[in-house]
This record gives C-alpha cells, sequence and structure tokens, in this order.
C-alpha cells in the first residue's frame, strides 16, 4: 500500500513537472500568435522564426534586468521581467539555465555596448587624429568603462560571478572574458602577429579580473580607489610586457612563436565560436 502510494506521488509529480512545461511552451506560443496578429513586422524583416523566438527572451531578459537588485540572478527575476512587458510568469521555463541565462545576456549587451563605443572612438580619431595614446593606456580605459556597467548591479553581482563559476557554465564565461580582451586589444591599436598578440591579452585578461573582484569591495566614491588599483596593474603590466617580450624573442626560435600564436589565435576563435560571434571585424 506504502508503496503503491509513492508510486502515485512520482508519477503525479512527473505528470505536473510535464504539464508546467507544456503549459509554458503553449503560453508562449500563444503569445507570439498574438503577436505576430498585432503586426506584420515578423515576415516583412524575413525573420524566421527561430530568430523571431530569440528576439522574445531578449526582450524577457532585458526587461529582468530592472529586478536583479531585489531577487537576484534568478528565474523569480525572468519571470518579473516577463509579466511586466506582458508574458506569463512561468515562461521562465524557456531559459533553462535560469539565473546564467540572465547572467550571460548582461556579459553579452555589455561587450556588445562597449565593442561600440570602441568602434566609434576609433573612427573618431582616424578623422580627427588628436594626441596618440598608448595601447595600454587605451586599454585602461576601455576596461574602466566595462568596468562601470557593473556597478549598477555590484550588489548582487558577487552571485553572478558564481553562477558562472560552476562548471557547466565556465567554457561560457571564459569565451565572455577572452573576446572582451580581444576586443580591447583590438581597438586599442593591437595589430600584432607575434606572440606578443597572445601575451597582451592574457594579461589584460588578469587585470580586468583582478579589478572587478576589487571593485566590489570598494565604497571609496565614484570608486576612485578601484580605479588606482587599476592603474597601479597597468604598469605592472608594463613591465611584465617588456620581460615576456624579451624573453620570447631570445629564448624561442620562430617555429616555437608560430606555434604559440596559432595556438593563442586558435582559443580566441574558440571563444568566438562559443558565443556564435563573427570573428571579422
Amino acid at each position: 500500500m506504502a508503496m503503491s502510494s509513492i508510486l502515485l506521488m512520482r508519477k503525479g509529480l512527473s505528470v505536473n513537472g510535464f504539464r508546467s512545461l507544456w503549459t509554458c511552451r503553449v503560453l508562449f506560443n500563444d503569445q507570439i500568435k498574438n503577436d505576430t496578429q498585432k503586426s506584420n513586422q515578423k515576415y516583412k524583416n524575413n525573420e524566421s522564426e527561430e530568430e523571431y523566438e530569440k528576439n522574445i527572451k531578449s526582450k524577457i531578459l532585458d526587461a529582468s534586468l530592472k529586478y536583479v537588485h531585489d531577487l537576484g540572478w534568478s528565474h523569480k527575476a525572468i519571470s518579473a521581467g516577463a509579466e511586466s512587458i506582458g508574458y506569463p510568469g512561468i515562461i521562465h521555463g524557456l531559459f533553462p539555465n535560469r539565473g546564467a541565462d540572465l547572467v550571460q545576456y548582461f556579459y553579452l549587451t555589455c561587450n556588445k555596448k562597449l565593442n561600440n563605443i570602441l568602434k566609434e572612438q576609433t573612427l573618431a580619431n582616424q578623422e580627427n587624429p588628436k594626441e596618440t595614446k598608448t595601447l595600454l593606456l587605451e586599454a585602461r580605459n576601455a576596461v574602466e568603462t566595462r568596468l562601470r556597467m557593473v556597478i549598477p548591479y555590484k550588489k548582487t553581482w558577487p552571485q553572478a560571478l558564481a553562477l558562472m563559476s560552476l562548471p557547466p557554465n565556465v567554457p561560457m564565461s571564459l569565451a565572455n572574458l577572452l573576446t572582451l580582451v580581444d576586443d580591447i586589444c583590438y581597438y586599442a591599436g593591437d595589430r600584432s602577429v607575434d606572440i606578443n598578440w597572445y601575451t597582451r591579452r592574457i594579461v589584460l585578461a588578469g587585470i580586468y579580473k583582478t579589478t572587478e573582484l576589487y571593485m566590489i569591495q570598494d565604497n571609496s566614491e565614484d570608486h576612485q580607489k578601484t580605479w588606482h588599483f587599476l592603474d597601479r596593474r597597468i604598469k605592472d603590466a608594463t613591465q611584465i610586457q617588456m620581460i615576456l617580450t624579451t624573453t620570447s624573442d631570445m629564448a624561442l626560435p620562430d617555429q616555437a612563436l608560430n606555434r604559440a600564436t596559432e595556438a593563442a589565435t586558435a582559443a580566441f576563435v574558440t571563444a568566438r565560436n562559443i558565443l556564435g560571434l563573427n570573428w571579422n571585424r
């Protein structure tokens, strides 16, 4: 008798879980149909159903960010965001990684925003050349710009870092970082094709992460201590770069340098493939 009750309970849980998932999908499809009836923009833009669904998810995640302050990087924030723009809260079931999906969206959005800023600055400098800044100074300013995007979410950012450090999320987290530092170096003027291409990006990745961790604990006005910390790390990087460059040129033959450069390039290409980004700028 007891065994039969347990089996019935398990069956009921399974059925309820299936019903929730099915309801989530049905509600989402109904919402898409309603949106399609209101507007034929989807077809005018030759937008596929997959792309349309992706855009809906992006809208939900974007709306969810304002709830992160109170609900953290969680499915609750996603539910609140969905409801705020007219979708049922149960639709959070379309985001299997829950809070990690929200963190990933934020990462990609900020990286894209920084990429556009750096691109505009590069074009402006080409049209109106001013005082030439060093690569490291350009990189330093880009790091500060990117970190300032995190400040509004600093209260819950440790949770975001914890989520992205979980084993299933590590590849995506690493891809985000590698793509970020590659964009910064590229628009700062790094067009090197030797081992310097690799060392600059690895050193900058370390600077970004250590400064990010420092910033989380910084309560100074406008995070001035963080920016001073960043300045010190950039000065250290200048010395490290000189040592690495000198050592590599003296100790490694051309063949070894080429192999190291190819391996480094492959790592960054892989990172962009993981994120579904176009390598060509």
